[in-house]
């Protein structure tokens, strides 16, 4: 029999009684090896009103108590790295040391929330008019709610539910129908670290489970990681209903390529930024750059791509795996036309990639276009495949007004050997996230992950270190002594920020 995928509701695994269910495949094979339910209304519900009620007790749990869990918790996931990674690359696809990296990053997540006392720290001023004192501080906002897509199944949620719920917080996850098994795992394991009923709660479902978290009048904070459509629909629907909300959307990377730029390392990133998880990463290099006579890699950057091919998860020769469903692979493909259709120069074609012992798997081989130019579909939208296109351009001011005119501001880089050009390239360029000879520029949780334009929709750019401030309320608290009061009581005046 197919597994049946639980939830996790008061801290018990229990089917659902749905009527609905969706199959869970194998990329590589079309294999169902799960079904996930659409959570009923009422189970929901119950979802989240185990969370409200846990949050009574958890808010007033001291912090150290609250650090401890996540130490035990990172701990128990170190342990059990190498399995979550398995199940993550059997769901997803993704190649094992792909899958592990995935799992890693997450861990590291949890690491930063157990040292949540020092993070969570308020502020203390004496004398800020006289005999007058002003302190902040933080309090936790209540049941909040993430909601996750397929590529990061592991990493994104812990993104999520261990910095809110280490700041008192209880948390609601809706992962992807996609790939559960992944997230499941994760929050079985945050049980065994000794969690308190009720403190995550896991429930499944599509868009109608989604949107009844997003009205729900006892879930105050949304964190979602998606496409630009869903995350427009989650950004107006919460804030409509008064929450915050913070959603990351699509992208459209640039890497710049100077001239003066190291040949090797060029290709060698370039390569494993662009294909790298078959290109299903927000963060993927999607577009190559190149400034005037950089251009003369373009031929040796499509070589070294011809050379990587996907596989199997347990192949340890393959470079990456397949798109996500069926869906996935012929939307790259179709993207791959429409290039092709609009005088883009395809030089590098995997559209008939076949893996031999996989004849049915989403399989897309490397790509790569030149003469690309601005308003073809190829470069307008996120292609979320191996494709890699190119433009070339005569300066870095071209490069620059390239990419600060794009729709997508999430991540890009440059890469050169000149202090000037990287300076001049990361005080201009109007993007979240900047790396200077480095490909894919995620940044370490006590840093904040953040996007602009359509890649990010939300007044709070609160991952990482920030995070804090998007899971608690911050009071400024003005306090003065009456120093003729009999009771000398204390005259306060708190501001909700």
């Amino acid at each position: 029999m197919t597994q049946q995928v639980p939830l996790l509701i008061n801290g018990k695994l229990v089917q659902s009684i749905t009527e609905h269910w969706i199959p869970v495949t194998n990329p590589a094979t079309q294999a169902v090896i799960a079904q996930v339910p659409c959570a009923t209304t009422e189970e929901v519900e119950l979802a989240v009103n185990s969370a409200k009620v846990a949050f009574e007790t958890w808010k007033e749990t001291p912090v150290g108590e609250r650090a401890r869990l996540m130490l035990r918790y990172q701990a128990l996931l170190k342990e059990n790295h190498d399995q979550i990674a398995e199940v993550l690359s059997k769901e997803t696809g993704k190649t094992f040391e792909d899958a592990k990296g995935d799992v890693w990053r997450g861990i590291e997540v949890v690491e930063h929330a157990a040292n949540i006392a020092s993070l969570s720290m308020g502020e203390a001023l004496e004398n800020v008019a006289h005999k007058i004192d002003c302190y902040s501080i933080t309090q936790p906002l209540g049941v909040c709610v993430g909601i996750t897509p397929f590529n990061f199944p592991a990493m994104i949620p812990l993104w999520m539910f261990p910095m809110a719920i280490a700041c008192g917080n209880t948390f609601v996850l809706k992962p992807s129908e996609q790939d559960p098994l992944t997230p499941m795992r994760l929050a079985e394991l945050f049980q065994e670290a000794g969690a308190p009923d009720g403190l995550l709660q896991v429930v499944h479902g599509s868009k109608e489970v989604v949107d009844q978290l997003l009205t729900h009048p006892d879930t105050p904070a949304i964190s979602f990681v998606g496409s630009v459509a869903v995350a427009e629909h989650i950004y107006r629907t919460g804030t409509d209903h008064m929450k915050r909300v913070q959603a990351f959307a699509g992208a459209k990377n640039h890497m710049v390529i100077m001239p003066d730029a190291a040949k090797k390392q060029v290709v060698n990133n370039i390569v494993g930024a662009s294909v790298g998880a078959a290109g299903q990463r927000c963060m993927a290099i999607s577009v190559a750059v190149f400034v005037g006579r950089s251009r003369e890699l373009i031929t040796e950057v499509r070589d070294a791509l011809s050379k990587v091919r996907p596989g199997a998860w347990n192949d340890p020769e393959a470079g990456y795996g397949p798109q996500i469903n069926p869906q996935a692979k012929a939307r790259v493909l179709n993207f791959i036309q429409e290039g092709k259709n609009d005088g883009a120069d395809c030089i590098l074609d995997g559209s008939d990639c076949v893996v031999e012992g996989y004849p049915h798997g989403n399989w897309v081989g490397p790509t790569m276009f030149s003469r690309v130019t601005r308003d073809m579909s190829i470069y307008q939208q996120e292609i979320f495949g191996p494709v890699l296109i190119t433009l070339e351009v005569d300066t870095i001011e071209d490069a620059i007004q390239l990419i600060n005119e794009n729709p997508y501001g999430n991540g890009t880089s440059i890469f050169t050997s000149s202090g000037a050009a990287a300076r001049k390239f990361q005080h201009e360029i109007k993007v979240g996230q900047v790396g200077i000879n480095v490909p894919v520029p995620v940044p370490l949780p006590m840093f904040s992950f953040t996007g602009w334009r359509k890649s990010f929709y939300g007044d709070q750019h609160a991952y990482g270190k920030q995070a804090v401030k998007f899971y608690t309320e911050t009071k400024t608290i003005t306090a003065r002594w009456f120093e003729d009061d009999i009771d000398n009581g204390v005259n306060t005046t708190i501001h909700l920020k």
